[in-house]
């Protein structure tokens, strides 16, 4: 330190033992033992508060030795991938989206990318399909029913609104008849495909006839 110094004066500031012939530090013109150098101006890890001595890792506004520098779900140090932070700790990537990113409506996994938003909720672009045959939607349009995403005919199969004659969705004029569906044009009869009309038709087996069908085949 340029001086002069009796060795029993030759002491560590903060503790006072001989330094001698071991290591110091100086500071600010006076010497210290490297232990209490350490403990009084090395940088602290956050994770133990020991004072870090060697390599040293930056980050969230604190410092950290590098082998306590880790996940603060499943303990292991970051890759490649490097570290999302949410509040205040550092995560690696797959428990950051498996705790925090928002779940797809159809498979329940987390979102790590795009996303489609529909129904109150978020969905893989590959997951937002007709529930039933499990077809995307042409042109991106979808029927909600009870919060999940139909394609026309399995949402009309779904509310019992498809046609028992040709098996296409009802959206306008409807006919009920032996507890099923028909657009108007397609209630005909089984035999000479005549237009029937609700209250002028005869069953049998299931069928519809028209009356002099009926009288024709059954009478």
């Amino acid at each position: 330190m340029g001086k002069t110094w009796h060795p029993e004066h030759f002491t560590c500031s903060h503790c006072n033992q001989e330094l001698g012939t071991r290591n110091f530090f100086e500071r600010e013109g006076k010497p210290y033992c490297e232990h209490d150098y350490h403990e009084l101006f090395s940088p602290r890890c956050a994770y133990c508060n020991g004072p870090i001595l060697d390599k040293c890792v930056t980050a969230l506004d604190k410092t950290w030795h590098p082998e306590h520098f880790f996940c603060a779900q499943c303990g292991n140090t970051f890759g490649d991938d490097g570290f999302h932070e949410r509040d205040g700790k550092p995560y690696c990537r797959e428990d950051y989206f498996n705790m925090f990113a928002p779940k797809c409506g159809g498979c329940n996994s987390p979102i790590m990318e795009n996303y489609i938003s529909a129904l109150n909720a978020q969905w893989h672009p590959e997951c937002f399909v007709c529930r039933d045959c499990r077809q995307p939607f042409n042109g991106g349009s979808f029927f909600d029913h009870e919060g999940m995403p139909y394609c026309e005919t399995h949402y009309h199969a779904k509310r019992g609104s498809l046609c028992a004659g040709c098996s296409k969705p009802i959206t306008g004029r409807c006919i009920t008849a032996m507890f099923r569906k028909y657009h108007p044009e397609h209630f005909v009869c089984s035999f000479c495909l005549k237009q029937l009309n609700k209250g002028t038709f005869k069953e049998q087996n299931d069928k519809p006839y028209c009356h002099v069908c009926f009288d024709k085949l059954f009478g």
